[in-house]
């Protein structure tokens, strides 16, 4: 490979040194550090001039200081004449927060604020108005595409609707060769098994996976129309009795969803639960409740994240295994440098 430079931003360098070490290329060198007042300095101790930069920083952690770094040293590469600034966001950052109107229960939420120009009155004389969230999505892609970056790469988007939101080249890779790989090898008596979506948002991607390996696939679906004790209602489509589950997402934040799909999988005769996700966050006492759950046989989840503080705490007891996507990253620089295509990664063995 020629004039290229892989930096790390400081959400993930251990990703970044298996890249490295799988191109074997020398990682490029910068300086971050913090002012007592809590302003990112960046500072590129590598020279950028002409060169192919990749820029790995990962959308978890602390998510709005990780983005203001990859926006720092997009520009530092930027105004030191780079040829090309690559980033590599293997979660996308914001990805959770789709760009669409609120609505609850099918009525505008009431404001009790006279503050808020576009107020309607409703029949009962009160104040409401229609909520709208941020623009994340548009946010973020112009931000980075305003910093100087001229390509993405991401894995497993949350939504593929964010794709759109660029002017500028997105390629999302999938994890999807990664999953079946360790369903085939590391799996008792997989074929046995059901590949589960824990929602409908994921039916597709787990349904891919279900397809390509003759498995038998489920779905849980939630009827928020009816409730039981205020909380949606969560209905099992297909057959788990007497079999192995293997519950596929793409990410896991608070567990909670994961959770009650368990439970309703142990409710209609599983044997055997796995849950395999490719962002594995979990934020706050979320090992804490997978745990306290009992319902697990084993986590799985990939270091797209940085996982060492995680599942490989020794008090989680839940046994875990992590799935490396550092050469499926390394591929992609390796072939967007050589000007090669990166569609083929899809659907190959790395």
């Amino acid at each position: 490979m020629r004039d290229i430079v892989i930096f790390s931003g400081s959400s993930n360098p251990a990703l970044t040194q298996r890249i490295c070490k799988n191109l074997s290329l020398p990682q490029g060198k910068v300086l971050i550090q913090k002012f007592a007042n809590g302003e990112t300095s960046v500072q590129l101790e590598t020279s950028v001039r002409e060169k192919d930069i990749f820029i790995l920083q990962s959308g978890a952690g602390n998510v709005n200081d990780h983005l203001i770094e990859l926006l720092l040293m997009i520009s530092a590469c930027k105004m030191a004449s780079a040829k090309r600034i690559n980033v590599i966001m293997p979660l996308f950052f914001y990805s959770r927060q789709l760009d669409m109107p609120v609505v609850k229960n099918g009525d505008f939420i009431k404001k009790s604020s006279n503050l808020n120009k576009n107020i309607n009155i409703n029949n009962n004389n009160e104040e409401s108005s229609k909520p709208w969230i941020a623009q994340n999505g548009t946010l973020i892609a112009n931000l980075l595409t305003s910093a100087g970056a001229d390509h993405i790469i991401t894995m497993d988007l949350h939504d593929s609707q964010y794709q759109g939101f660029f002017d500028i080249p997105v390629d999302n890779l999938y994890s999807k060769q990664l999953v079946q790989y360790y369903i085939s090898n590391f799996i008792p008596n997989f074929k046995d098994s059901v590949i589960i979506s824990p929602d409908a948002g994921g039916a597709k991607r787990a349904a891919a996976i279900a397809d390509s390996m003759s498995l038998s696939f489920a779905l849980v679906h939630k009827e928020r129309r009816t409730k039981v004790n205020n909380l949606d209602l969560s209905m099992l489509v297909g057959d788990v009795e007497n079999k192995p589950c293997v519950i596929v997402d793409d990410l896991v934040d608070t567990a909670g969803t994961l959770i009650k799909c368990a439970k309703l999988l142990q409710k209609n005769g599983a044997t055997e639960i796995y849950a395999i996700v490719t962002h594995g966050l979990f934020s706050g006492d979320a090992m804490e409740k997978i745990q306290n759950s009992g319902l697990f046989t084993k986590v799985i989840t990939s270091n797209t994240l940085d996982q060492s503080n995680r599942l490989q705490n020794k008090q989680f007891n839940v046994k875990s295994d992590i799935l490396d996507v550092s050469r499926i990253f390394a591929e992609a620089i390796r072939r967007i440098n050589n000007g090669e295509s990166v569609s083929i990664i899809y659907n190959s063995e790395i």
